[in-house]
């Protein structure tokens, strides 16, 4: 047997001994159990306070619990503004699917960098951490400064104020996902760094042993593993861009206006015919983010990292 099939025989044995189940064993009941009782109190209060505000919301949205007036059931808040919902609709969701993918291509990418310990791995893993603590409303103002038609890039570049590409403002939203994409790539970029520094890596270096490429291990090894992990970090930035308010009303266009913006102008309207509306706004929004989490959750199911 000549050394490279050696080295082969030993690579798909150390495989074979080191594959385990990334999710674990399931525990004993008893440990279920404890486990449960720990997070209780956690998750009763995110219970009480989540599902009394829903439950507020589509009371209000539904008539059942008028600012004034006697409580009765009826759809108007639906129906009342049916071209604004549907644009608002369009765009919230359109924003925030773009803003995810670039954020899960950018992300995913940044975390391959970091766990590749190379010179530039350190300074890209301090922008993400640093990155992340910035509140996104200070970011917002930064991406405005930044790239609106008399901020600081056109100015850098000698770009006349007519010139330059409605960013802020514009009919793209291409501030709002520039800033969306920005951030939420930084959390991806963590936590993908998380998944990729567990046993993963051991795989990795496996399928080199085995002669596989960098493409290859890539697409057969690193992202089935960690799709898991990328599949829940999308599903967290698009619920996050989907209701994000101060970013997409500082970088925005005026009309029309996302579900949130929508939804806040509502709730402050002098009349008070209008708070219906807005919690009719607020509980599409919620069916929305709802439909994301559960179609994850049944992407997840069909995956065999997470099963």
């Amino acid at each position: 047997m000549g050394a490279r099939a050696r080295r082969r025989l030993a690579a798909e044995r150390a495989l074979a001994v080191t594959w385990v189940p990334v999710a674990g064993r399931a525990g004993t009941a008893r440990e279920r159990v404890r486990g449960a009782l720990f997070v209780l109190p956690a998750v009763a209060l995110a219970v009480f306070v989540l599902g009394g505000g829903i439950g507020a919301t589509v009371l209000q949205a539904f008539g059942l619990l008028p600012v004034v007036g006697r409580p009765r059931f009826g759809i108007e808040a639906f129906t009342a503004r049916p071209g604004e919902i549907a644009a608002a609709i369009a765009v919230s969701v359109s924003v925030a699917a773009v803003a995810t993918v670039i954020a899960v291509v950018v992300g995913t990418t940044a975390a391959m960098v970091i766990v590749s310990h190379r010179r530039s791995s350190r300074i890209v893993e301090a922008l993400s951490a640093l990155t992340v603590t910035i509140p996104h409303l200070i970011a917002a103002a930064t991406i405005g400064l930044l790239l609106s038609d008399a901020g600081v890039l056109p100015r850098l570049l000698g770009i006349p104020s007519e010139s330059w590409a409605p960013w802020v403002g514009g009919p793209l939203w291409g501030a709002a996902i520039a800033e969306l994409a920005w951030k939420e790539s930084a959390f991806l970029a963590l936590i993908v760094t998380g998944t990729l520094a567990t046993r993963i890596r051991t795989y990795d270096e496996t399928a080199a042993l085995l002669g596989a490429g960098r493409a290859r291990r890539f697409r057969h090894v690193l992202l089935p593993l960690t799709a898991p992990t990328i599949l829940i970090g999308a599903a967290i930035s698009f619920v996050y861009a989907l209701g994000s308010y101060e970013v997409l009303w500082l970088l925005g266009r005026t009309s029309p206006e996302p579900l949130p913006v929508l939804g806040v102008r509502l709730f402050q309207g002098v009349s008070l015919d209008s708070r219906p509306e807005a919690a009719a706004v607020a509980l599409v929004t919620c069916v929305i983010a709802l439909a994301a989490v559960a179609g994850t959750f049944a992407a997840l199911r069909r995956s065999a990292a997470w099963r």
